[in-house]
């Protein structure tokens, strides 16, 4: 059987009459071409996710049944926080994280961070994540937050996870990280900006119950570090779901 086509259906809307709007009713029915009587797949990032056949079709709004329904439990642990940058690789890194089953992305302003973070998060990095869902298969979209308040900000919002580290390129190579360390409870990873964390930012993080950890000789980009993490994570939790 042929792959189906996948779109997605916010949460809020994942109700009869279940109806795809503007710009995914577009991609439907214009792009795509979807017959009335299509099955096509229909996930709402929150772990819902179903065969559905596209009933009614106008320019801009289908109108799908629900042939069967499904939730698949929430199993992602991780979640990166990484200093803000002016980095045309952002939407690369989002794609990542879905991929590679990140629970959730924190930006925040550090000391040698390029530009001034956003005060709330942009349209476009939702679209990238459910295009990357849409491509993989995940069910689940990672939840992505903006924090101010520097490093400060970061420590304060902190206690809610089992497992904090930080990668810094200064910690010896006695300390590597090791996704095993991740495999049980909720874990957070700081990742600094390019340029790196300073000294002050990763003192406070250690005050706060972070563990500096190294990847390697290598200084790595950020975004090379990120990946480095997730997919090192990601492998390690399929030992666990097998």
């Amino acid at each position: 059987m042929a792959r189906l086509n996948s779109f997605y259906l916010s949460p809020d809307k994942w109700q009869k009459p279940f109806t795809l709007q503007d710009g995914e009713a577009r991609h439907m029915l214009k792009v795509l071409r979807t017959p009335v009587g299509e099955t096509v797949r229909i996930f709402d990032g929150q772990g819902r996710s179903g065969l559905f056949e596209l009933l009614e079709a106008t320019k801009s709004k289908a109108v799908l049944t629900p042939l069967n329904e499904e939730f698949f439990e929430d199993s992602r642990n991780l979640t990166l926080a990484i200093g803000w940058n002016k980095s045309s690789r952002r939407g690369w890194i989002l794609e990542k994280a879905v991929e590679l089953g990140c629970r959730s992305i924190i930006f925040f302003q550090a000391e040698r961070s390029q530009g001034k973070i956003p005060d709330k998060n942009k349209e476009k990095w939702q679209d990238a994540l459910i295009t990357a869902a849409k491509q993989c298969g995940n069910v689940w979209l990672p939840e992505i937050k903006t924090i101010g308040g520097g490093i400060d900000g970061l420590t304060e919002i902190s206690g809610e996870f089992d497992n904090k580290t930080v990668l810094w390129e200064n910690q010896g190579k006695g300390s590597l990280f090791n996704p095993a360390d991740f495999s049980k409870g909720q874990s957070i990873v700081v990742i600094g900006p390019e340029g790196g964390l300073s000294e002050l930012e990763v003192s406070k993080l250690e005050l706060n119950g972070f563990k500096p950890l190294s990847l390697g000789t290598s200084i790595l980009r950020w975004e090379t570090a990120a990946v480095l993490c997730l997919s090192a994570c990601y492998l390690e939790s399929q030992k666990h779901a097998q």
